[in-house]
């Protein structure tokens, strides 16, 4: 046996390459299996190598003594689900989708970290700041591992037990808001990351509010039980009042804080310890006295909130009957795959206590992909509603949901809802009919890329070499289906851009595949300043693309005094009554129209100008009506009091009056357009400002000074609240004001202090400012003409 481990020992020391020759003489492989007949004693030559260390384990295992015993299972699949096996066909019901979400630094990568440490997908545990500068597996990117930040959701898959799993890390920055929209548009359930301390926090709210819009069921998953301040139950209580969700933990802690030493299992009845390297070996044994009372009565509050949302729950609980722990789990499961529920598990990622049962709630409490409706539109019946049906044999619906740039070109992340995605085979873009080949697929593991020859449905998996568009719906061509796009927020800070010396192609082409990676960064060109204007959702989103152009491209940039997205809008309604007359000889311009403006309310898909033609008689020919549409929301684009775009008009045009020889439809686009700004002068335009929603979190100690900043900033302070050591507060400020806050509270909290903030609403300035804006776009104009 000493002999064997030595062997096992060197075999750990080698590279992959030498450790898959090593297996292959020892073992033979596939091919000679097949050649021979003979059967191997392992599928995966590749990972053969770590076998026989699981047996070691598992004689240990059994000579343990005493109450406890460890879940050798367990630990089996920790070693044996390395390399994790394309999932079978007609496995569906084993597969789960699942999106890692939450607040910034609520530790959602280092859980991630664990549970491809568990899963067998990586052998070492990198931390996200790590001393080894190695970084998380899943922050691939430089800049990720440099800052301590998730910038991109990064895809993997991985296997436990008999279950596969295609996980997503996301973003907890607001200002990467957009990644999380596109991982929750294609998951079937998700894992909402909080911290014990600080719990319910404002991006957990904005996540939250996404999964609702996508139907994302959720497990709660409270981390950071081993920090000083962890409160549980605190968090659990803040998800019932925050969220407005019925919510019940699954566990209660054993201890807390450095005397956090696992959790009791409310369902087994059983305490669960993390013991051994890395915490692998998860040790059962009986509840201590100690926590007996606390277990009974969470176990009984878990019962009562599942009879608020489950009928069978609700009877048993009227008949004052016991539900056994499969009768609990079942409910568990129901009232969760309904939205209705979230079950909430505890552990520390940091400290690997806790991550396993998790595991395991995912696979018991998430829905797999053909428990979850998903829906498409039928073109060619007049965007009939198609429910899609999980299926390997109907015919192939998919969703490119993220694009990005490889190695290898452009890699189009897709979902497959429906039918087989084969490599080599043909699929037909709906958007624009455009038949490619798919020349090779691949799955991903953050930026390693796995070659497989087919994946089907449920599955997420990555193309190279076809060219879309992000939110793209691809079909073998026999159907004409397309799936609802995704929300994308819109931008709320601009900077110029220019590049340092002379411009060079790489500049224009990093700007060009940025923007098609992300539909919250845009980019146009002032038509007065020729300066190239880049927009997106805060500083740190802008910041991350200029640091992006130097490192990947070489490109040092130059940027510009931040601009506020601001936006004009009219107050009052106003009549318009406006000849356009132009004769220069040979044919003329004419064309009058007469109507009116007014207020309108932005639609729930975010349209906010209104056009109606109530013209009779024939006083406006019909074919020149969409020119006045036209002229009105061509002056929509540039307001005319600070040249910001105007928001929530509706033009009603009612009469005019056209000239047989000399109307045109640049006549009556002219007269509409000059027609809305004599309109909208008279209508009380204002200026509207962005409004965010800022979430301050520091020392109880420096509570004074930090609300005192904000209210210097002009915010209001909606809500705040204090625990033992940190307070946060919650308050409304205008972006404008903004501006310089991170050095700020820095400076206010001797650097203790953090705060995130997102977008709100749009406001009206106040007069002073309003006439300020005005009069420094005026003195720009005249600057600008000289």
């Amino acid at each position: 046996m000493t002999y064997f481990r030595s062997v096992i020992n060197a075999q750990s020391a080698f590279s992959a390459q030498a450790r898959r020759a090593f297996s292959t003489a020892m073992y033979g492989n596939n091919s000679t299996a097949a050649a021979t007949g003979v059967k191997k004693s392992c599928v995966n030559p590749e990972m053969l190598y770590l076998q026989p260390r699981w047996h070691a384990k598992k004689d240990l295992a059994s000579q343990q003594q005493g109450t406890g015993k460890v879940l050798v299972g367990m630990i089996q699949k920790r070693w044996n689900s390395a390399s994790a096996q394309p999932i079978q066909t007609g496995s569906i019901e084993k597969l789960r989708n699942i999106g890692i979400s939450a607040h910034i630094d609520s530790g959602k990568t280092t859980l991630t970290e664990r549970v491809l440490f568990y899963t067998g997908r990586i052998n070492q545990i990198h931390e996200v700041r790590g001393k080894d500068n190695v970084g998380a597996k899943m922050d691939s990117m430089e800049l990720e591992r440099e800052k301590g930040i998730t910038i991109q959701s990064a895809a993997t898959y991985a296997a436990w037990k008999d279950f596969n799993f295609n996980i997503i890390d996301t973003p907890g920055h607001v200002d990467f808001t957009i990644e999380v929209e596109r991982a929750l548009r294609v998951l079937d359930g998700a894992v909402l990351v909080l911290c014990a301390v600080s719990g319910v926090q404002s991006q957990t709210i904005t996540v939250d509010r996404q999964m609702k819009r996508y139907s994302v069921p959720r497990i709660c998953f409270i981390n950071k039980m081993d920090r000083a301040g962890a409160n549980p139950w605190k968090v659990v209580e803040a998800l019932r009042t925050k969220l407005k969700m019925h919510a019940a933990a699954l566990q209660i802690p054993m201890g807390a804080e450095d005397n956090f030493k696992g959790v009791i299992d409310l369902l087994k009845w059983k305490a669960l310890a993390f013991e051994g390297a890395d915490g692998v070996d998860v040790v059962e044994s009986e509840i201590p006295e100690e926590f007996m009372e606390l277990a009974k009565a969470k176990r009984a509050e878990l019962f009562e909130h599942l009879a608020e949302v489950d009928e069978t729950m609700s009877d048993m609980f009227i008949m004052e009957e016991n539900p056994t722990s499969e009768q609990l789990a079942e409910a568990i499961r129901r009232a969760t795959i309904a939205r209705k529920f979230i079950p909430v598990m505890m552990g520390s990622a940091i400290k690997n206590k806790g991550v396993q049962p998790l595991l395991d709630a995912v696979c018991a409490y998430l829905p797999s992909p053909n428990e979850v409706t998903n829906a498409a539109l039928d073109i060619k019946n007049d965007e009939a509603k198609i429910e899609l049906s999980s299926d390997d044999k109907d015919p192939l619906v998919g969703l490119a949901f993220k694009l990005e740039e490889g190695r290898f070109g452009q890699l189009t992340y897709m979902r497959v809802y429906q039918g087989m995605l084969r490599r080599g085979g043909f699929i037909t873009n709906v958007r624009n009919d455009k038949k490619v080949k798919v020349p090779r697929l691949v799955r991903m593991h953050a930026d390693e890329l796995e070659d497989v020859d087919e994946v089907g449905p449920g599955e997420i998996c990555a193309m190279f070499g076809v060219d879309c568009s992000s939110g793209d719906t691809f079909t073998d061509g026999s159907v004409q289906y397309t799936m609802t796009s995704m929300f994308v927020p819109n931008p709320v800070i601009s900077l110029s851009l220019k590049p340092k010396g002379k411009e060079t192609p790489n500049f224009s082409k990093a700007l060009n595949r940025f923007q098609k990676e992300d539909p919250t960064f845009k980019v146009h060109v002032d038509s007065e300043t020729k300066e190239t204007i880049i927009s997106g959702m805060g500083e740190l989103h802008l910041e991350i693309y200029v640091e992006r152009m130097r490192r990947e491209y070489s490109v040092d940039c130059v940027t510009g005094k931040p601009q506020v997205a601001f936006r004009e809008a009219i107050t009052d309604g106003a009549k318009f009554n406006y000849t356009h007359k132009k004769q220069s000889g040979g044919a003329g311009q004419y064309g009058r129209v007469q109507g009116y403006i007014e207020p309108a309310e932005i639609d729930e898909e975010g349209t906010d100008a209104f056009f109606e033609s109530r013209v009779v008689g024939g006083n406006i020919p019909t074919n020149y009506i969409p020119a006045c549409e036209k002229g009105f929301r061509e002056g929509m684009l540039k307001g005319f009091l600070i040249g910001h775009p105007i928001t929530g008009v509706r033009m009603v045009l009612e009469d005019g009056a056209a000239h047989a020889v000399d109307s045109s439809e640049l006549a009556f686009k002219i007269a509409t357009l000059n027609a809305f700004k004599e309109a909208y002068m008279k209508a009380n335009p204002v200026i509207m400002e962005p409004i965010m929603k800022v979430d301050v979190t520091a020392p109880v100690e420096f509570q004074g000074t930090v609300i005192g900043g904000i209210n210097k900033r002009k915010g209001t302070i909606v809500d705040t609240e204090s625990g033992e050591d940190y307070f946060s507060c919650v308050a409304e400020v205008s972006l404008n004001a903004m501006f310089g806050y991170a050095s700020e509270i820095r400076g206010q909290s001797q650097g203790k202090g953090e705060f995130s903030m997102e977008y709100l609403r749009h406001q009206k300035v106040q007069p002073q400012e309003q006439m300020e804006l005005i009069k420094a776009y005026q003195k720009k104009q005249k600057e600008d003409q000289k």
